[in-house]
């Protein structure tokens, strides 16, 4: 799935595609995924219960993208993110709050879920790197306790698996990362 995104944003980079917020980003994915995988179902908004998913057991309800089987069986979780108006700690927690959604797909059985950011704006992922910035900014790894970064900061989310952003140019301020859900197996 990497590299189908990868050859996507090489799309946007030329041009031959344009995103210009989240809505068009989750469209243009998945219509380029409907295209790259002819043998699956691509689909949009889709509840988890659709799937036989609890919803109270999960951080969210919904996935922006889902690619099935032909026999509707998930396959790949795909959760978008594209910031269009600073809020940078808060839109950053947003992230984490989106890893730990798609860590608890994996745990009840999803074979594959990512995390797509793009931002369009520098300061997500350069400036001062203290606090929940140094996850975004710097080399410093995704994991463990996170604690929401403003307002009341009694939310704490906790990531268990390890991830290192690596945000990928794709035009002039314009960048994006790609995060691959998983979770840390106890067994080991």
């Amino acid at each position: 799935m990497k590299t189908y995104v990868s050859e996507f944003f090489n799309l946007v980079k030329n041009a031959e595609v344009e995103i210009y917020n989240e809505f068009s980003l989750q469209h243009e994915l998945g219509i380029f995924l409907r295209q790259q995988l002819p043998d699956s179902v691509v689909q949009f908004e889709r509840n988890i219960s659709y799937f036989g998913f609890d919803k109270s057991a999960f951080f969210k309800k919904e996935l922006d993208i889902c690619v099935l089987s032909e026999t509707r069986e998930l396959l790949v979780a795909i959760e978008l993110k594209f910031p269009r108006n600073g809020q940078y700690p808060e839109q950053m927690f947003s992230f984490c709050k989106d890893l730990v959604f798609l860590e608890q797909l994996k745990k009840a059985g999803v074979q594959s879920a990512y995390l797509v950011i793009v931002v369009d704006d520098p300061l997500f992922y350069s400036g001062l790197s203290n606090g929940i910035y140094s996850f975004f900014r710097s080399d410093r790894c995704l994991t463990g306790t996170v604690c929401k970064p403003t307002g009341s900061k009694d939310v704490l989310l906790n990531i268990e698996g390890e991830y290192q952003l690596k945000w990928q140019p794709i035009a002039k301020n314009i960048a994006f990362a790609i995060i691959e859900a998983d979770i840390v197996d106890i067994a080991k």
